[in-house]
């Protein structure tokens, strides 16, 4: 009995105790919210009674099984562009000699800083039928017939996945660039060459980050809203996202079937966790990084190198940079025009003085930027610890943590803030209507992708260090 009260009472059992509940009140007791008013009959702060009608609306309906295969569609496109993407770039900057890496980083993290609502309404501007810098150039200088389409499924996963590599590229530059490149060498020395080298040793022995890469790319894409907002609804494309923001704009408002909708969410994401948990279970044969030194060696591309870096700058250019310049070029207009000495002759700051004439922009801006700081912080302090307990301790419920850390990536930003509102409305907690509960969001929100980050790199350092 005392042996297992000295148990209890050590430092990591109480830290790993405490991490569990942490995590446990961010993500379980919203997800039993969600699950509450999926079973309700009234909304969020209203007593009502059980029913099951959410669901039998939800299964009922015609548009069901075509919004879950547009959901899969849209999914699965948008991140195998997005992860092959992460892994072309991540592999030429950090493992071969191709110059101008300065420049390619650069161009790849411009689009971390802009949100993607102004990222699709960028390409949305650049393949606008009469006006847009891509169809201008394709009908007047390529000689297309026709101007391209984004309002379709192809625009829908060109835009989300073109949006989504750079998050790939920065969780998997890290495995890249830490890996022991010993077993390339032998390869090499043996006269395998550089590709065959790559796809038979160095992706394969960084399974683990680039399958927890895929897997949060692609339920990252089932919960996307401005896409499928922006460009879906305009084609007639509903996806899961859509038809919970239009189940919350019905009148009057179905929070429950908004409810029901995440609750299937979390089913498809639960069966990704399960195979990357599958995938990763054994991670010491993934080690990459020992206590023996070693100097990372990039492959030589010989005459190829100049060529790829610039067929790779063009790429970030029209893929990283045309977007952001059309969302600046356009702020100086009254409306968007492509660039023309019409368009010059109609520049101004106009915009920007209104914007900074409103009354609340202070505020707002104060704000965003308090969230941003202390919420990042937040995510990365607790996913450290959180990714220490699952990777390095025996502690039983790792496992339970890891999934609880990842399981609302499933949740699309509007769903969860129905849960927020269902909890802290029933809950006596005073912080609705404050900045605490958006600070709460975003750390929910964000623990996923720091959570992937550093056990990632955690699985491949080895434990004698």
């Amino acid at each position: 009995m005392f042996a297992r009260l000295r148990f209890i009472l050590r430092p990591d059992t109480i830290v790993c105790t405490l991490a569990g509940l942490l995590i446990a009140y961010l993500t379980v007791v919203p997800l039993l919210m969600l699950l509450y008013g999926s079973f309700s009959s009234s909304p969020p702060g209203v007593a009502g009674h059980f029913t099951l009608d959410n669901y039998a609306s939800l299964f009922e309906r015609k548009e069901m099984i075509r919004s879950f295969q547009n959901s899969l569609v849209f999914s699965v496109g948008a991140s195998l562009l997005a992860f092959l993407g992460g892994v072309y770039l991540a592999w030429v900057t950090e493992r071969t000699n191709m110059p101008f890496k300065k420049a390619i980083y650069a161009s790849i993290l411009v689009p971390m800083i802009v949100p993607g609502l102004l990222t699709t309404i960028g390409w949305i501007m650049l393949f606008s039928r009469r006006s847009g810098l891509i169809n201008l150039i394709a009908t007047r200088v390529l000689g297309f017939e026709q101007p391209l389409e984004l309002y379709n499924m192809a625009g829908m996963i060109w835009v989300l996945g073109s949006d989504q590599i750079p998050l790939a590229f920065l969780l998997l530059t890290a495995s890249f660039r830490s890996m022991d490149p010993s077993l390339e060498e032998a390869a090499i020395i043996s006269g395998t060459g550089i590709l065959r080298t790559t796809f038979r040793i160095t992706l394969r022995v960084l399974l683990p980050a680039i399958l927890s890469v895929w897997i949060i790319t692609f339920v990252r894409a089932i919960e996307n809203f401005e896409v499928p907002a922006l460009v879906g609804i305009p084609a007639g494309i509903l996806v899961f996202a859509t038809e919970v923001y239009l189940a919350t704009h019905k009148v009057p408002t179905n929070f429950g079937l908004a409810s029901t909708f995440a609750i299937v969410y979390l089913a498809i994401t639960a069966v990704g966790i399960v195979f990357y948990l599958k995938a990763t279970k054994i991670s010491e044969r993934f080690t990459t990084i020992t206590g023996k030194g070693y100097r990372p060696v990039a492959f030589d591309l010989g005459a190829w190198r100049y060529p790829l870096a610039l067929i790779t700058l063009i790429f970030a250019l029209i893929v990283f940079i045309f977007p952001v310049l059309t969302i600046v070029w356009s702020s100086f207009l009254p409306f968007y025009m492509a660039p023309s000495s019409e368009a010059l002759a109609s520049l101004s700051f106009d915009n920007y003085k209104r914007l900074f004439s409103l009354p609340l922009i202070g505020r707002a801006f104060w704000n965003s930027l308090v969230l941003g700081i202390s919420s990042s912080t937040i995510v990365m302090t607790l996913t450290a610890m959180m990714a220490w307990i699952v990777v390095r301790t025996q502690w039983r419920g790792r496992g339970t943590l890891d999934f609880l850390a990842f399981s609302p990536i499933a949740i699309p930003g509007l769903v969860l803030g129905i849960a927020i509102l269902w909890l802290y409305l029933t809950v006596p907690i005073p912080i609705y209507g404050t900045i605490w509960i958006l600070l709460i969001a975003y750390v929910i929100k964000y623990l996923p992708y720091g959570m992937r980050a550093c056990s990632s790199s955690m699985h491949q350092i080895q434990k004698e260090l």
